[in-house]
């Protein structure tokens, strides 16, 4: 029988407690090995495999669901490489799996797109807060608690990236999960509240971070612009590979720096 479309429920949106414990919790499972206390958690596999290469990272890699892992070492610290890790859901079921496994510092390498025309392809940026327009996120955050990363962890990175020459900026951003419904509408207004950059995952990383009380900060390199409302996405530029480069170094000192935190 075919439905009146005037007679259709519609089924209310309910904010439940953050307190309620969950059904499904993460753990390490009989016999699984740990993971090192400082984890990066790169978003692409480019960089994934640049921060196996610089953590001589050997042997094959063990896997969370398709997420490879890889134990390296940089200046005498132990380190996991993970990655890839696309999109906020998935990035945030296998940093909670991370956590379970051990890690204790996480950093997060991945791209962005700029929201200020000055932000150009090539450039750093580090993200001291972040705007949640992703669905994962307020599920570990009250609203309107702004997911943030951990303060001492932001700011030992940003004091590393000073070592570098390349453009950087440190500031808010803003996550989405719809990489193609970013509008102009919502550009505009992103820009006019000094917001940096949109990206797809830290904004729930960071909320994870502030719900596990586990120290997570990250680091992006601008892949593309859209501060002229029209997207020039510039990802094959040696601009772009060189900020990669040079962010995959700075996570890997920062992390090795963070064994006190």
């Amino acid at each position: 029988m075919a439905t009146d479309p005037d007679k259709r429920t519609i089924l209310p949106h309910l904010d439940f407690s953050l307190k309620s414990p969950s059904l499904i919790n993460p753990a390490r499972e009989p016999g699984e090995p740990p993971v090192s206390p400082r984890v990066i958690l790169a978003f692409t596999r480019p960089d994934y495999h640049i921060l196996c290469r610089l953590a001589k990272a050997t042997g094959p890699p063990r896997y969370l669901w398709d997420c490879a892992l890889h134990e390296g070492s940089w200046e005498g610290r132990s380190i996991t490489v993970a990655g890839p890790v696309l999109g906020a859901p998935y990035a945030v079921m296998v940093l909670e799996r991370l956590i379970a496994l051990g890690a204790k510092v996480v950093l997060a390498l991945g791209w962005c797109g700029s929201l200020q025309s000055p932000i150009k392809v090539g450039s750093l940026v580090v993200p001291t807060a972040a705007v949640g327009g992703d669905g994962t996120s307020r599920h570990y955050l009250p609203q309107p608690a702004q997911p943030l990363p951990h303060p001492e962890l932001c700011g030992l990175l940003q004091e590393q990236l000073k070592a570098t020459d390349l453009p950087q900026y440190c500031g808010p951003i803003w996550t989405t999960d719809a990489f193609y419904r970013e509008t102009a509408e919502q550009v505009r207004y992103y820009q006019s509240q000094g917001i940096l950059a949109v990206d797809l995952e830290l904004a729930a990383l960071f909320a994870v971070g502030q719900y596990r009380r586990v120290a997570v900060a990250g680091l992006l390199a601008v892949s593309d612009e859209l501060g002229e409302l029209t997207w020039r996405p510039d990802f094959r530029s040696p601009a772009f590979r060189q900020a990669r480069r040079e962010a995959a170094r700075v996570v890997l000192t920062t992390a090795a720096a963070a064994a006190e935190i």
